[in-house]
């Protein structure tokens, strides 16, 4: 259920601030938006997979988390985010 090599790569030229940038907020939110979204697909079929779920409960409090670092560090660039990833405020 890990992203691929490509997948990730391709996550993070996408949400990248400069030409380095592996782990800004940005980068990290995006991920971890990917992961949740494949991890979703997987419970909907899965629906006793408990270990799964506690899981993406982690990686949805961790998200939630930065997105709230993010708001309060620089607000422009969690709209921007916000925008690009179409997540709910």
């Amino acid at each position: 259920m890990a992203l691929s090599k490509e997948k990730k790569a391709k996550i993070i030229k996408g949400s990248r601030l400069h030409e380095a940038d592996t782990g800004s907020p940005e980068v990290q939110i995006a991920m971890l938006t990917e992961s949740i979204a494949r991890l979703s697909e997987h419970l909907k079929t899965h629906k006793n997979d408990n270990h799964s779920r506690r899981g993406l409960l982690q990686m949805v409090n961790k998200r939630r988390r930065l997105i709230a670092y993010l708001k309060k560090k620089d607000e422009n660039r969690y709209n921007q985010l916000i925008e690009k990833l179409e997540l709910s405020k």
